[in-house]
């Protein structure tokens, strides 16, 4: 049974309809990857799982219908999703952002000390207001406000965007160890090189809905699909 079930998802901004129909699943411990050119719908079925958007049709967390929760609900239950928008509170130091992450009365396998391990840069600048830090430092910091709440399932939206690539290698490897310890990654991403190294499997988006599912190297083979949905 998968631990996120998507189906038959219809999404809506006002009057516009953006989601036509998607389908799509997520196993636990997996890292899956969601690929498309800008505008197809991939942002938008993130929001759609997380109540953020109107919507219709089913989507079942661990076999639980969660489209009429509020975005809280959804959290609580364990999932988490870090935006493309690095959402950090520019007042607070690192190491206060990172503890407003905790979920309290729940034991979380992550500790703050877990999170200077991934990313040491944090810890380094624990003391420092989340505002003056660099984009790719306030990308690492909210990958691990959303990590240190102990979710089941984690969405992140286009986590590499314009970082540098030794920032970028340090994200991979904060994904390949968040699969390791049996956390479920929903992954959107432009930069195929990191999409299908990480990933057990991926979907293809266009137009609001899905065109492709299937493993990395059956997307590496399939040029069809990648000249008419990926490459520019």
């Amino acid at each position: 049974m998968p631990l996120l079930d998507i189906n038959d998802l219809h999404g809506y901004y006002d009057k516009s309809h953006v989601l036509h129909g998607v389908n799509l699943n997520v196993h636990a411990g997996e890292i899956v990857s969601l690929l498309g050119r800008n505008g197809v719908g991939r942002s938008t079925t993130v929001k759609a799982v997380m109540g953020l958007v109107r919507t219709e049709g089913s989507v079942k967390f661990r076999d639980q219908e969660i489209t009429a929760l509020k975005t809280y609900e959804i959290a609580r239950l364990g999932l988490a999703y870090v935006p493309e928008h690095r959402d950090v509170f520019p007042s607070l130091t690192v190491e206060q952002n990172l503890i407003l992450g905790e979920q309290r009365g729940r034991q979380s396998q992550w500790t703050i000390e877990d999170m200077y391990n991934l990313f040491p840069r944090l810890k380094e600048r624990r003391h420092t207001p989340a505002g003056v830090m660099s984009g790719g430092e306030q990308q690492m910091l909210t990958l691990c406000r959303s990590l240190i709440s102990d979710p089941e399932l984690i969405m992140i939206d286009e986590p590499t965007e314009g970082l540098a690539p030794f920032i970028v290698e340090q994200v991979a490897d904060y994904l390949e160890e968040l699969r390791k310890r049996g956390v479920a990654v929903l992954l959107v991403e432009q930069k195929l090189a990191i999409a299908l190294d990480i990933a057990q499997r991926v979907y293809v988006m266009g137009r609001g809905n899905i065109v492709f599912e299937g493993t990395p190297d059956a997307l590496k083979q399939n040029e069809q699909i990648r000249k008419e949905w990926l490459e520019v």
